[in-house]
C-alpha cells in the first residue's frame, strides 16, 4: 500500500500482518481521488474517516493538504497503528479518534466538507452511516458524503445521492448536501 499523490508521495504504508482490514486498492483509491481532485480544494477541507482502518484515505487527504483530517477507528491496534504512522509521516492537523463509528457520529457535533466512509462490507446495518450524517447535518454546505460498498447495496433512491462510482469491485456511492 502507497499515498498516490502529495506531500508523501509514494510512501510505502505496511501495516503489520495482523490487521485484519480491507484497504481501498490503490486503483479504486487513486481514481477516487482523481474525481474529488476536481471537485475540491483540498487545503480548504476538513475530512472525516469513518472505519479508518490501516488510515490510507486519512494519509491521501493529508498528503493533498486537508485543513484537518479525523480519522476514527473502533479497533485498538489499528487505531495504534493510524496513530503512529500519521506521526512517522509528521502530519500535523490530525486526529486519530478510537471509538464505534455510529456512537462517534450521534454525538458529533463538528460539521466536515468530506466524510468517507469505509465499513466492512459484512458489516449490518452499515448503510446507517449515510442515514446518520444526512440526518445529524454532518456535513457542511457543498459537503459531500462518500460510502464506499459492495455491489450489493443500492442508494440511489435518496434525496441527497448525486453519483456511484465503481472500480472494480469496488464501489463509491457519492451524497452532496445541496
Amino acid at each position: 500500500m502507497r499515498i498516490v499523490s502529495g506531500k508523501y508521495r509514494g510512501r510505502a504504508i505496511n501495516p503489520p500482518k495482523n490487521l485484519r482490514a480491507r484497504p481501498t486498492t490503490d486503483f479504486a483509491k487513486e481514481n477516487l481521488f482523481n474525481v474529488l481532485g476536481n471537485l475540491l480544494d483540498f487545503e480548504e477541507c476538513d475530512v472525516l474517516d469513518l472505519f479508518a482502518g490501516t488510515g490510507s484515505i486519512s494519509y491521501e487527504f493529508a498528503s493533498r493538504g486537508a485543513r484537518s483530517v479525523t480519522a476514527v477507528e473502533i479497533n485498538a491496534v489499528h487505531h495504534d497503528f493510524i496513530r503512529r504512522t500519521a506521526a512517522l509521516l509528521g502530519i500535523e492537523n490530525f486526529y486519530p479518534v478510537k471509538a464505534n463509528v455510529f456512537l462517534y457520529l450521534k454525538s458529533c457535533a463538528k460539521q466536515f466538507d468530506v466524510i468517507f466512509s469505509d465499513a466492512p462490507y459484512d458489516l449490518e446495518g452499515s448503510e446507517q452511516v449515510v442515514k446518520l450524517v444526512l440526518e445529524r447535518g454532518l456535513l457542511r454546505p457543498g459537503g459531500i458524503l462518500i460510502f464506499e460498498h459492495s455491489k450489493k447495496m443500492d442508494f440511489s433512491d435518496l434525496d441527497e445521492f448525486w453519483q456511484l462510482r465503481s472500480y472494480g469491485s469496488v464501489q463509491f456511492s457519492f451524497f452532496k448536501k445541496p
